[in-house]
């Protein structure tokens, strides 16, 4: 999981090359701000989102999305420390106990998508031809860590069309950050509507 993406920044900085997926594009998957600029590039949605690197920047950007959020450190082993805050005093206890919120140390705040289905997408690319290994649909609410949660191949709610488009925006995101090995995104499917919550090169 995180520990070969973190290695791969070590590795580029020593000039070794590194077969598969180029670390600029780990970068651009993990830093927020740039994955955000991609997805709208992209013409994909997000939830609403920030990034807060205060307690004060944390709290403003909780008040602008509207509770509940979900709220997590960036640059982290997936979920550890995710939490969903339902009002501000959750908000608060999360920042004062969970997590040292820093510049160095941000935490990334999502809006939370109520009875929203989550799915993950595996893939598999060279650069160009992207393959999709599976659409795992998950059983329980969207929230819950995929690395806690239990999903099902193939999915049992989501039409073949609604599947169709899911292979698509893998396959656009796949292409824009050059992935040359696999790749997971996890996506919430809300309705109609598809939302990007992550896409992690590995």
């Amino acid at each position: 999981g995180q520990t070969p993406l973190k290695l791969a920044g070590d590795l580029e900085l020593a000039h070794l090359p590194i077969l598969g997926t180029p670390h600029d594009a780990i970068d651009l998957a993990e830093d927020r701000d740039r994955f955000k600029a991609l997805i709208e590039k992209l013409g994909l949605r997000q939830p609403p989102n920030g990034i807060a690197r205060s307690h004060e920047e944390a709290r403003n950007i909780a008040d602008r999305i509207g509770y509940p959020v979900v709220i997590r450190p960036s640059y982290v082993l997936g979920g550890r420390a995710m939490e969903i805050a339902h009002d501000a005093a959750h908000l608060e206890r999360y920042i004062n106990s969970a997590v040292k919120v820093s510049g160095k140390n941000p935490v990334l705040i999502d809006g939370y998508l109520r009875d929203a289905t989550e799915v993950d997408v595996d893939a598999l690319s060279d650069g160009k031809d992207v393959f999709i290994c599976g659409i795992m649909e998950h059983i329980e609410e969207a929230g819950v860590h995929s690395g806690d949660s239990a999903c099902v191949l193939p999915p049992f709610t989501l039409s073949p069309a609604l599947q169709g488009r899911l292979a698509e925006q893998t396959i656009a995101l796949a292409r824009a950050l050059d992935v040359r090995g696999l790749i997971n995104i996890q996506f919430a499917v809300k309705g109609e509507e598809i939302y990007v919550l992550e896409a992690n090169p590995r």
